[in-house]
């Protein structure tokens, strides 16, 4: 198992997940993703973390908070999951048989987590996201947060929408696929490997998704342009 492979990574994940996640990080809540192996017609799981929640216990019996039925090596009472002062930690305290990781590195008493955190029980990993607040994010965000009208298809000039349809290209045969390269898409468009750039960094920017770590902003603009349907899989 690749201990680095988080269920947030773009491969893992088909475009309707992806809307998924975009709607939870909308609502402006801690969440976990995870894959559920129990439903494969709905694999991908998105826990909400409630503010009022305090603890929420991981396992693999039924009475849990986050239940892992389908996890042989996940403890029937494996870890905990509790929220101090507004932060959310995790911690095992030796109630689990296989112990508890986060980011690859087995924890000893109380974690603090942080976005993008990877706990693995058993052979479930579970995903962290701590999303910025809507009312504390840029105001050009596609579908009206912040009062910015959705991103429609006369919105965006033809070129970026050939951009944007050769960037989720490679998820017409495979859901689970990693958005193309820039140099995949300046070899489809016949563009300069720059000039793709710069028309990303404006797409990003129309979206609103700017301000979001480099290696996330890909797989979101894919997302965002399937929600808005600028792209379909028609085009694609």
């Amino acid at each position: 198992m690749d201990e680095r492979r988080s269920p947030l990574a773009a491969h893992a994940a088909s475009p309707a997940e992806l809307r998924d996640r975009i709607e939870a990080e909308r609502r402006g809540r801690p969440f976990l993703v995870l894959r559920d192996h129990s439903d494969p017609a709905r694999p991908q799981r998105i826990v909400d973390l409630e503010p009022h929640a305090t603890r929420l216990s991981i396992g693999r019996a039924a009475q849990n908070d986050i239940d892992l039925p389908w996890d042989t090596e996940v403890s029937r009472l494996h870890a905990e999951l509790e929220q101090i002062g507004g932060e959310w930690t995790v911690s095992d305290d030796g109630l689990s048989r296989n112990g508890t990781f986060v980011n690859g590195a087995r924890i000893s008493g109380r974690h603090r987590l942080r976005d993008g955190d990877v706990v693995r029980v058993g052979r479930t990993q579970l995903a962290f996201k701590r999303p910025e607040r809507e009312d504390s994010m840029p105001t050009q965000v596609a579908g009206g947060a912040g009062g910015r009208a959705p991103v429609a298809a006369g919105d965006v000039p033809p070129l970026q929408r050939q951009v944007l349809v050769a960037l989720a290209r490679p998820y017409k045969h495979d859901e689970f696929a990693v958005p193309a390269t820039n140099q995949q898409i300046a070899d489809e468009l016949h563009l300069s490997v720059d000039a793709v750039k710069a028309h990303l960094r404006t797409l990003f920017a129309r979206f609103g998704i700017e301000h979001l770590p480099q290696n996330q902003k890909r797989s979101r603009l894919v997302a965002e342009a399937l929600q808005a349907g600028l792209v379909s899989v028609r085009d694609l």
